[in-house]
């Protein structure tokens, strides 16, 4: 896939979100790379790049006092590489882009990784 069409899609993913979250988002800076550098592979604790989809680098909000002040934007990077290699068609992509912008937005508002996966083994057995 075209790197323009990819971003569309991340685009698209973060228009999709409720107005509440977007609304939130004006000190975010979300970006598509291709792959993840040695130095976010090393944050994120992976061991092979394949696995990154998406990484979170920032202050959450929960973490912010009336200190916080005159820092350079948080950042998402989602990774289109490693996302195309883990789906086979288009649509799968656009799904598992829309998955890890939600992810990455939830841990700008605070929530762990272990919470996000109780969150959505609560909605995989809902349905």
């Amino acid at each position: 896939m075209q790197r323009e069409e990819f971003a569309a899609l991340v685009e698209r993913a973060i228009e999709n979100l409720p107005l509440e979250f977007r609304s939130k988002l004006e000190n975010v800076d979300i970006v598509v790379e291709e792959w993840p550098s040695p130095e976010q592979l090393g944050r994120a604790r992976h061991a092979r790049r394949t696995q990154l989809l998406g990484l979170y680098q920032g202050v959450p909000q929960t973490r912010r006092d009336r200190g916080y002040g005159l820092v350079l934007p948080d950042k998402i990077s989602i990774f289109q590489k490693p996302i195309e290699a883990q789906c086979r068609l288009d649509g799968e992509i656009e799904a598992k882009i829309g998955e890890v912008v939600r992810h990455e937005i939830a841990h700008h508002f605070g929530l762990d990784d272990e919470t996000l996966r109780k969150i959505n083994s609560e909605k995989l057995r809902k349905k």
